[in-house]
């Protein structure tokens, strides 16, 4: 005999009750941080969810999501519980109530303080805001979720008569209602509307209300007779029609007063109702009474049934003249276009399903599709608000492709909330540069949602990215490596292969300017001008001529050429006011004995050489010169080495007294020392003062500043090596200097 036993169901149908009953077992007494319990949370935003009548999963879900970070493992347990379906909605709406607790950080993150541009750089926020929430929208029930929650918040606030933070109503005004709005679902719309602007203008919002109130007696006892008189006139039409009062929000009266610079007293549509029939030759026959009934307003009519909305909205407004004078407003629809200005897209995809098939039934490839494109065009529609720079008369279905949930961006924010646009695959390192230059060079780690990643990690929407740096440093070559997948954006890599052109374009001056300063040395030329040797071997910068000379594309020999008839070098100046002369020795430099012995003469004049400023205890050796005596030289002196081999008979053996090298004398000696640092304002101020504490005269200086690197001289009068070797250590650890030393 064959089986026939039914198996059961892998995934059974999700029910409302199940899931509040869940909620209960595991919220406890939790509350968010508006203060309301959790429970009340979930089971109001299921409710409104239940008046849009969409599927069970999505009411599951609305009733699920808050409670999501309270049970261990949230996806593996709600999967097994609800099924597949409701987890992955409650994972996305995870997703845009979390983009909903900083978007209105956001909204506020670095603004400039000027009014134009405070309002600028906002417009760009809550541009960058819809943009977001629209990425995140894989799913319409996954957006009507958090909008049911945003307005089960804002009630919750009213009935308890409690002050929401500034940014709620304001974010609601700017970002949910406005997508309600667009995608239809007018009866979120209105009440996200008015209760946001009950917090948001509270004077104005009570002003309005106090006098809808005084005039409502009046209002609704001629609502009431116009209904039945038109209620008559369509049952001897044979017409079957719903005819209601139709109630007139606050937010939206006070837009038409401020529009159109209105007195309450002058608004058409405070008194209003509508009318709803079968079919849509009944709408037009209902017009026609309607106006033959009371004297119509030509300008106030619209027929949104032949020129529907961009988000589909259809009916015929019209505004009449009363019996008393008056104008009020009639609007008149069928059951159709009432469903769908009623709940929107919701209503659409209710529409186009048949029967039992609904959300958790089998639906067609063409079902889809439809549902799709008609998802679409109420995003389109919306996108055109915050677009800019659309050709006129485009149709919405050129931009079909910009507006798919396939979106080539990501929306990702910074810790301060400001919402960042980045390519899609962009990695920290890709955000880190969309940030600053700096930031990217710098950057050696991430933390994306509180959690440290590695940099080649790909982000997702909605995530908040911060990135670690340091102090000081550079990008690793590593990033460029398209297989390690470090970087995804064109503009960052362009940043880092930049950074590297710097670093090599600095090495090859660094090598080049050592080889001229070899030249110069050996030619004894170290205190020519540069700027003016530069410019006679023809380039505009010294840093040109050692960039050409670095890569072997200049001979030094032409350097050498040009050396033999530079301008004589140029009088050192003396010493700024700043450096003291704080030495109680008598300077070799001003005509005191030197405390050299000239072997085999006595009493001979002598002066140190200024080309090498030989100090104990170098190797010294005597050059006789014309009419000034004898010039003590280091004995590896470039210039002494030349003149010693055109006239060797002039050069005389030398040293230094036994009381010099013992350092029992009381002579100072002037030495040069080169420094090169990063410049910086109060730079020469700390060099004075390590040369003040080192009590070191000095007694000349020289300073050159190019593309912020400081190159100085400083001639400073010293008594023994050991003391020079102290003042470079000393200059080395001043901040920015990048080296100290004696010049050779």
């Amino acid at each position: 005999m064959p089986d026939t036993a039914v198996p059961p169901a892998l995934n059974p149908e999700p029910s409302f009750d199940d899931a509040l009953a869940f909620v209960r077992e595991h919220a406890k007494d939790a509350r968010l941080t508006s203060g309301e319990l959790l429970v009340e949370h979930a089971a109001g935003t299921a409710r409104i969810m239940q008046t849009l009548n969409v599927d069970p999963a999505a009411i599951v879900a609305a009733a699920l999501f808050a409670i999501a970070p309270h049970i261990d493992d949230p996806e593996v347990v709600i999967s097994e519980r609800f099924g597949a379906e409701v987890q992955g909605l409650v994972a996305d709406v995870r997703k845009l109530w979390r983009l909903g607790s900083v978007s209105s950080r956001a909204t506020q993150a670095t603004l400039p303080e000027t009014g134009r541009e405070a309002q600028a750089a906002r417009r760009a926020q809550v541009e960058a805001l819809r943009k977001m929430l629209l990425a995140f929208a894989q799913d319409i029930r996954v957006v009507l979720i958090r909008l049911a929650s945003r307005l089960q918040s804002l009630r919750y606030y009213a009935a308890n008569k409690l002050e929401p933070s500034p940014d709620v109503p304001r974010e609601t005004l700017e970002i949910y209602a406005p997508l309600a709005n667009r995608l239809g679902i007018w009866q979120l719309k209105w009440e996200l509307e008015d209760l946001a602007f009950r917090f948001e203008e509270p004077p104005t919002y009570k002003r309005i209300a106090k006098l809808l109130d005084e005039k409502r007696v009046e209002r609704e006892a001629y609502v009431t007779d116009a209904i039945a008189r038109l209620q008559k006139e369509l049952a001897t039409a044979n017409i079957r029609a719903e005819v209601s009062g139709r109630p007139k929000h606050i937010y939206s009266i006070w837009k038409k007063m401020r529009g159109k610079e209105l007195d309450f007293s002058e608004l058409n549509d405070v008194r209003a109702f509508r009318v709803i029939v079968d079919d849509i030759k009944d709408c037009y026959t209902v017009l026609g009474i309607v106006h033959n009934l009371w004297q119509p307003v030509p300008r106030e009519f619209d027929d949104y049934i032949s020129r529907p909305k961009a988000n589909g909205y259809r009916s015929l407004h019209t505004v009449v003249v009363g019996d008393d004078g008056r104008a009020f407003e009639v609007q008149i629809r069928t059951q159709e276009m009432h469903g769908f200005a009623e709940y929107g897209v919701a209503a659409h995809w209710r529409y186009k399903e048949a029967g039992a098939r609904a959300y958790g039934g089998q639906v067609t490839a063409a079902d889809k599709y439809d549902e799709k494109i008609a998802w679409l065009r109420q995003l389109l529609a919306w996108k055109e608000d915050v677009s800019e720079g659309d050709q006129p008369g485009a149709q919405p279905w050129q931009h079909l492709r910009e507006a798919t949930l396939d979106d080539d961006h990501i929306y990702v924010l910074t810790p301060q909330a400001r919402v960042i646009a980045m390519p899609q695959g962009s990695t920290a390192v890709d955000f880190a540069y969309h940030l600053h230059s700096e930031l990217g060079h710098r950057c050696r780690g991430a933390r994306v949602d509180g959690a440290m990643v590695p940099l080649n990690t790909p982000l997702q929407n909605g995530q908040t990215v911060e990135i670690v740096a340091v102090k000081e440093g550079g990008p690793s070559r590593d990033w460029l490596n398209p297989l390690l997948g470090y970087l995804h954006s064109p503009r960052a890599r362009q940043k880092v292969r930049a950074w590297f052109n710097a670093v090599d374009s600095e090495e090859n001056i660094a090598n080049g300017r050592a080889l001229v300063e070899k030249t110069l040395q050996r030619e004894g030329k170290t205190s020519v001008n540069l700027d003016q040797l530069a410019s006679k071997l023809g380039f505009k910068t010294p840093e040109d001529l050692y960039a050409v000379v670095a890569k072997e594309e200049f001979s030094l020999r032409n350097v050498e050429q040009a050396l033999h008839d530079t301008p004589p070098p140029e009088p050192e100046p003396e010493a700024p006011a700043q450096f003291e002369k704080r030495s109680s020795g008598q300077s070799v430099a001003q005509g005191a004995s030197t405390g050299v012995l000239v072997v085999g003469v006595d009493a001979l004049l002598t002066q140190l050489a200024r080309c090498c400023r030989p100090a104990p205890p170098d190797r010294i050796a005597g050059f006789v010169t014309r009419g000034k005596g004898m010039s003590i030289h280091r004995s590896d002196c470039a210039t002494f080495q030349r003149m010693a081999e055109r006239s060797p008979e002039r050069v005389l053996e030398t040293a230094w007294s036994a009381d010099v090298m013992s350092g029992r004398g009381s002579s100072v000696y002037p030495v040069d020392l080169a420094v090169e640092s990063n410049d910086r304002q109060g730079l020469l101020r700390d060099i004075s003062e390590v040369f003040a504490r080192e009590k070191m005269n000095v007694t000349g200086v020289k300073t050159q500043s190019r593309r912020n690197v400081a190159y100085m001289q400083f001639t400073v009068e010293v008594s023994s090596a050991a003391q020079i070797q102290r003042a470079c250590l000393l200059l080395s650890e001043v901040q920015g200097v990048v080296r100290a030393s004696r010049r050779a």
